[in-house]
């Protein structure tokens, strides 16, 4: 791994439980994937799936509550392609990508293995389609606001192919901070929920110094390029019919989420054949770093009610 920002000096840094191991492996043309890993080698694997702009690093507040709950576990946080660790692509992101990185994350970490997979809001849409597609490879299934997205109407097709169009022209910029005590500052504000001390390490696993000793950004900036493609709720709901796993939908108190997919969701949740859910209190979108205690007891819970594990 590269070196890594200080976290600031005039507060303090939020400690690990678990250290987490840190691997890099080629994935579909990727010349490196970053996988972190904590728990046993032979433990039941659980993949922790990310959502956009985000990276895997930041499951750590949960990963620190979760193995205590669930020690037999081995949990496994990759960053997508163009995030965190990974690296970037020349040619863009395309949402199909993300479920053959997944296809190929499993053959390559947990081959011939049933699998627990958990997701937040983009990762979430990943593993909501993917258990669907390889009903066969999911054991269990935890949604955290990855319940797909508001429909488009075909009519929206000229207008965002326009609007990609003349972003491919002229490229999106991210606007790094200064230090990471000032992103840190602008997370809380954000985000009423998070600590200073989750702030600072969240802002630091997205933040890199770049060459020039300046902080910059690890997520490609073209992530912020238009998807030209309508989103399909049909297709998402005839993956989500296929699933054959238990699965847990968590949702934020105080997140956006649910009153934007109010109308039509109930039947979202009748896709899925065993399907319970949950609120997670005094949080909103971002609940993994608002609240990971109340998110770890959520998903230990499920995973010991649903899936024999090992030892």
């Amino acid at each position: 791994m590269e070196e890594r920002p200080v976290q600031g000096k005039d507060g303090a840094a939020y400690r690990l439980r678990e250290v987490p191991r840190c691997r890099r492996l080629p994935l579909r043309g990727l010349e490196e994937s970053c996988v972190r890993e904590w728990g046993p080698e032979g433990g039941l694997p659980v993949f922790l799936l990310h959502g956009w702009m985000d990276s895997g690093a930041t499951w750590q507040f949960v990963v620190d509550v979760l193995l205590e709950q669930a020690p037999s576990c081995r949990l496994i946080a990759p960053d997508w392609r163009g995030f965190g660790d990974s690296a970037w692509c020349a040619h863009g992101y395309w949402f199909p990508d993300y479920l053959a990185d997944l296809e190929a994350l499993l053959e390559a970490l947990a081959p011939g293995k049933e699998v627990v997979l958990v997701g937040h809001s983009m990762g979430g849409n990943v593993a909501g389609l993917y258990a669907g597609i390889r009903p066969e490879r999911v054991r269990a299934l935890a949604l955290l606001e990855g319940f797909g997205l508001p429909e488009h109407r075909p009519e929206e097709a000229p207008r965002r192919y326009r609007a990609w169009f003349e972003q491919l022209s002229a490229p999106p910029a991210l606007k790094a901070p200064e230090s990471i005590e000032e992103f840190a500052l602008r997370l809380c504000q954000r985000h009423p929920n998070l600590p200073l001390e989750r702030a600072r390490f969240v802002a630091d696993s997205w933040l890199r110094l770049a060459p020039d000793g300046r902080l910059a950004f690890r997520a490609d900036p073209r992530h912020k390029i238009l998807n030209p493609i309508l989103y399909r709720l049909e297709e998402a709901k005839a993956c989500w019919r296929a699933i054959t796993a238990p699965c847990l939908w968590l949702w934020g108190e105080e997140s956006e989420i649910p009153r934007q997919l109010a109308a039509d969701w109930e039947a979202r949740k009748a896709c899925f054949r065993r399907w319970e859910g949950r609120t997670i209190a005094k949080t909103g979108h971002m609940m993994h770093h608002e609240q990971p205690e109340a998110v770890a007891q959520a998903l230990g819970e499920f995973i010991a009610r649903t899936v024999r594990i090992p030892g």
